[in-house]
């Protein structure tokens, strides 16, 4: 693709970066919202904790397992209809970011667990030993500690869902990997994909680069 053609298509560029951001930030909003409590819940109803029920967290496990080992591609496609139900469309960011908020909540859910296992025992022990309530428990002990492994796990979901994000240009989800099959594959333009993929090369460090800063900042080791 000559150069001044590569500038022609910049506003479809712009338009499709922010489409990209748009359905990370509504999956990512989604994640944390519903996987932080089921991440807390796999991990406090495990076999000698405080909340120990062997069943729910089997059956919850069991759902999460499942949902992860669906590879994205076929997840997008199976819930089409899920997406028209919910945003009146099968295409564009909006019913895109719907399969990739249900890939994005049992992903940070197991982050999540992965972070609580992290912490010290002994430090939950002695808030049980203080009689202090499973919630207490939760919101002043569990959270606190692990939240700069909570952050790390933002960080890795949300570079996680980048990645699908490309996928969905598929089934014309719009954002960057929508115009680089569009533009770049259909049209065989080695510019634009070359574009495209510096485009999310250049997201997915930044995003790195501040989840690294921040996790650090809030870590109290």
């Amino acid at each position: 693709m000559p150069l001044d053609s590569l500038i022609e298509l910049l506003p479809d560029l712009n338009k499709a970066f922010f489409e990209t951001i748009y359905m990370v930030g509504i999956s990512i909003a989604v994640a944390m919202i519903i996987g932080l409590p089921v991440g807390v819940l796999l991990f406090v109803t495990d076999r000698g904790l405080f909340l120990e029920n062997s069943l729910f967290n089997q059956i919850v496990g069991f759902l999460v397992n499942m949902i992860r080992s669906i590879p994205f591609i076929i997840l997008l496609i199976a819930l089409l209809p899920l997406a028209d139900l919910i945003a009146g469309s099968t295409i564009g960011p909006t019913a895109a970011s719907v399969s990739l908020s249900v890939a994005a909540i049992p992903f940070f859910a197991r982050l999540v667990e992965q972070s609580l296992r992290e912490i010290d025992k002994g430090v939950i022990e002695a808030a049980v030993a203080v009689g202090a309530s499973p919630w207490m428990i939760i919101k002043e002990v569990l959270l606190p500690e692990a939240k700069p492994g909570i952050i790390q796990g933002v960080t890795i979901t949300i570079i996680s869902l980048v990645a699908y994000s490309a996928m969905a240009g598929i089934v014309g989800g719009g954002g960057v990997g929508d115009l680089a099959i569009r533009f770049g594959y259909y049209r065989y333009d080695n510019t634009i994909m070359i574009t495209t993929v510096i485009i999310l090369i250049c997201l997915v460090q930044l995003i790195q680069f501040f989840g690294d800063r921040l996790a650090k900042a809030v870590n109290k080791k």
